[in-house]
């Protein structure tokens, strides 16, 4: 009987500890007060590092970071990060998470794209998925903010930067609609996901987006770049009327690129492709970010000339043509660092959803960056091209409190485990499908 009852309590603490980590797992409560988070080796996110430091908090605002701070207050909260590693959170620049949970195979639980080609008025996060199984796991691994992003058409539409800890996409939202998103048309047959990697210039065979593969793929493309310069003109050209008789959605939409409130992310690997890119900056006075720029490396000077920043794509991949270096997707990071290009990294990989971020950046960091280079490519330098560095990106006085701890190197897969996360200052439960599926298993096969 004794043993029936052990059998039964256990079962009970696994089910308590499924529940904890997946379907109660809320979002912290605003965090009113004074923290401290003390004694660590604090990775600023600036190139700047500081031993045995204190980062001083009020009200989700970072006050001071500095070594000798003392701890003031008797209600404050106080964090003891000896032996360990602070860093600001790390920043998804360019993602489909809340928009795509399981993949093609389950439409129902996707919607990150809209039929139609030029889609500036579809909005990314009004179909944001506060709720996403993955976000949890995303969290876990140091990143506390994404830039949530549409995809589909040759205008994809606006993308929203968010935070990981809300109970809907109004808490969410951390920068509302700051980027249009357009896929650059392919001028080659290649097979890929986007516009930037190729594809069917015309778009699927079968009909999926539209055609199958053009007999002259760069006429193609060249036909559809005047279309979409045609469009942007005849947007210019309705902005700049006093009154309209009619209110044109699309041309409204668009308004932010012609004003600087928002910047034109153009998808694309090829140089063509950034080339094109580079001449819309000219020709229209848009910001503009490349977001994918395999090939960017060939042109880093000219991208620094012309003030164009660029989100690399995936780092774990093999390189663009058969004529580069096998390693060349690892060392473009280092090429347009030395060339002073903005520049973030990114991960796009739809297995592992995205969690290898800060992996990412740890090849980078072998392949010719330095730790704390590779660091800010996911961080600070992400926050400028999203244009929330004055908020977030680094652990400056001023800035929100959107921290985490690890054990060890965040770059380093084997030493890295997040211990502790803070977002706006209130700490984040960490827990998530994968420890609830570890914890099972575990318990299944006896394992303590």
């Amino acid at each position: 009987m004794k043993k029936i009852f052990s059998t039964i309590s256990a079962l009970l603490l696994l089910v308590a500890g499924s529940l904890q980590a997946q379907e109660v797992v809320y979002p912290a409560k605003d965090f009113k007060g004074k923290l401290y988070i003390t004694n660590g080796t604090v990775h600023i996110g600036n190139g700047t590092v500081m031993e045995n430091a204190t980062v001083e908090i009020s009200n989700g605002k970072i006050v001071n970071v500095a070594a000798g701070i003392s701890v003031s207050g008797s209600d404050a909260k106080v964090v003891d990060a000896k032996g360990k590693h602070v860093y600001p959170g790390l920043i998804l620049s360019s993602t489909d998470l809340g928009l795509k949970e399981i993949g093609a195979g389950v439409r129902g639980s996707n919607d990150y794209s809209e039929l139609g080609e030029f889609n500036t008025s579809i909005r990314s996060i009004t179909a944001y998925n506060t709720d996403s199984r993955v976000i949890g796991v995303l969290r876990s691994n140091g990143i506390l903010l994404a830039s949530v992003t549409p995809e589909g058409g040759t205008i994809s539409g606006s993308s929203t930067v968010v935070q990981l800890d809300a109970w809907n996409w109004e808490d969410a939202a951390y920068k509302m609609d700051g980027g249009i998103h357009l896929n650059m048309p392919s001028f080659i047959s290649r097979f890929g996901r986007r516009g930037g990697g190729g594809g069917f210039p015309g778009g699927f065979p079968g009909g999926l987006g539209g055609g199958g593969a053009a007999a002259d793929p760069a006429k193609a493309a060249l036909e559809k770049v005047e279309e979409i310069k045609s469009f942007f003109r005849q947007a210019k050209g309705y902005l700049q009327e006093t009154a309209h008789t009619n209110t044109n959605l699309k041309f409204e939409a668009v308004k932010g690129l012609f004003d600087k409130k928002q910047k034109l992310f153009v998808h694309g690997d090829q140089i063509k492709q950034m080339l094109i890119a580079i001449d819309f900056t000219k020709e229209f006075g848009f910001d503009v970010v490349i977001v994918g720029g395999s090939e960017s490396f060939q042109i880093a000077d000219l991208l620094k000339a012309n003030n164009v920043a660029v989100i690399l794509g995936q780092e774990h991949a093999l390189p663009s043509t058969e004529d580069d270096d096998v390693d060349q997707p690892y060392k473009t990071p280092a090429a347009l660092q030395k060339a002073g290009v903005l520049f973030a990294l990114n991960d796009t990989h739809e297995e592992a959803r995205y969690r290898n971020l800060s992996y990412n950046a740890g090849t980078a960091a072998t392949y010719g960056l330095t730790k704390e280079q590779a660091l800010q490519a996911i961080t600070l330098n992400a926050a400028k091209i999203l244009g929330v560095d004055d908020r977030t990106g680094s652990l400056e006085a001023g800035k929100d409190a959107n921290i985490i701890i690890s054990d060890g190197d965040i770059l380093d897969m084997k030493s890295s485990t997040v211990t502790n996360a803070f977002i706006q200052g209130r700490q984040v439960n960490l827990d998530n499908k994968q420890k609830e599926l570890y914890e099972r298993y575990k318990f299944k096969y006896g394992i303590k």
